[in-house]
């Protein structure tokens, strides 16, 4: 797929470049990004380096994985980065899964929902995903802020989901559907009886 850039009222997710690098860079030497994502630690130049020059374009191009960097759009400062990974392509069973870290400064702002709530609509409407999932490991309080923030409802706690640091922990997982934001199903939904 051609990379695409969106845009909301305050931000523009756009694929990252080659310039990006340094910015990548000092975002992720917050700890706290290392300790929740797969992002190594340390984190040098060169994986950000190959971060935005390697692994993002060749997730767009074999239409796996779309990255986006989300930059304020008046000053064009990265914000963080967002991720959206196909967990299936067959149109009736299209499914996708959410990811995004924070750069430090930037967190408390509402940047990281505004920005998922964004990528959520356009996993519906262009790619015709029937649903997208949002895991972080248990406890990741800040994540799971986020995406109840952006309209996901939480499923409960997958066990031994993460494999992070040698060591494998819980996760919590949440989705959220078309027909939570109002939107058409690419297929027919039948709830469990007595859901909401």
């Amino acid at each position: 797929m051609e990379p695409v850039s969106l845009t909301t009222a305050r931000l523009l997710l756009r694929p990252f470049t080659a310039a990006d690098a340094d910015a990548v860079h000092a975002a992720c030497q917050d700890p706290e990004i290392p300790r929740y994502t797969s992002v190594p630690s340390p984190y040098t130049p060169g994986h950000a380096r190959s971060f935005v020059t390697e692994v993002c374009p060749a997730g767009w191009r074999d239409d796996s994985m779309y990255t986006w960097g989300v930059f304020t759009r008046e000053e064009g400062r990265l914000t963080g980065s967002m991720g959206l990974m196909r967990l299936t392509s067959h149109p009736s069973e299209n499914e996708a899964a959410i990811g995004y870290w924070t750069a430090k400064e930037q967190r408390g702002r509402g940047y990281t929902v505004e920005a998922a709530r964004e990528v959520v609509r356009w996993a519906f409407a262009d790619l015709g995903a029937g649903r997208v999932e949002w895991y972080a490991e248990a406890g990741n309080e800040a994540s799971r802020a986020v995406a109840l923030k952006a309209g996901f409802r939480m499923e409960g706690t997958m066990r031994s989901k993460i494999a992070h640091a040698g060591t494998r922990r819980d996760a919590w997982v949440g989705s959220v559907l078309p027909s939570d934001l109002g939107l058409p199903s690419t297929a027919p939904y039948l709830p469990f009886p007595g859901r909401g």
